[in-house]
């Protein structure tokens, strides 16, 4: 892999961070030795887009909270995010707020009631829109990664759905699955 890849596993963003640690990019960034940030460039209330209303279980024409991100490896935008939720989870908190939220989204959704217990992703490749080209900066013939990621709660509520574009020759998504329990063999 050339230096402006990035492999990048799901695990540690689905985790709540304990109380003062930095949010899972930071960290991530921190242990590789290498520079980032992220730039929330809206939140609030918006009409749902079109299937994010019903992967949180809403009708289409329910409003969800929007936090909408660029996330930069060194200076380089790597990753388009748009999170979203049910408005009566994240109405009038900071998941509908542009303020950086110490250790991130995950562990404030945790704070407030709402953990998740399951998680399922799709990924699919496609071009990119015109403006995900160009915030991302990528070529008129360059392909993206989009991942879905719907987390439920213990009851099987869609509590977040977060849904990323990145540039398919940047990026490589790693998927490590624990199968059967140990303890019980």
């Amino acid at each position: 892999m050339s230096p402006g890849e990035w492999i990048s596993t799901s695990m540690p963003y689905l985790t709540p961070r304990e109380h003062g640690q930095s949010d899972a990019w930071s960290s991530e960034l921190e242990a590789r030795g290498q520079r980032g940030s992220q730039r929330v460039v809206y939140a609030g209330e918006v009409s749902a887009p079109p299937g994010i209303g019903e992967l949180l279980g809403l009708s289409e024409a329910d409003t969800v909270v929007v936090r909408r991100r660029v996330i930069y490896l060194a200076d380089e935008p790597c990753e388009l995010t748009d999170t979203y939720y049910p408005p009566d989870i994240a109405r009038g908190t900071r998941l509908a707020s542009t303020a950086k939220i110490r250790g991130g989204a995950v562990t404030l959704l945790a704070e407030l009631g709402h953990a998740g217990a399951r998680v399922q992703e799709d990924v699919v490749a496609r071009m990119p829109t015109e403006d995900e080209r160009g915030v991302l900066r990528t070529a008129d013939d360059e392909p993206v990664l989009q991942l879905t990621r719907v987390t439920l709660d213990q009851d099987d509520r869609p509590i977040q759905v977060d849904r990323m574009a990145m540039p398919a020759h940047r990026q490589q998504l790693r998927y490590e699955i624990r199968i059967g329990d140990r303890a019980q063999n």
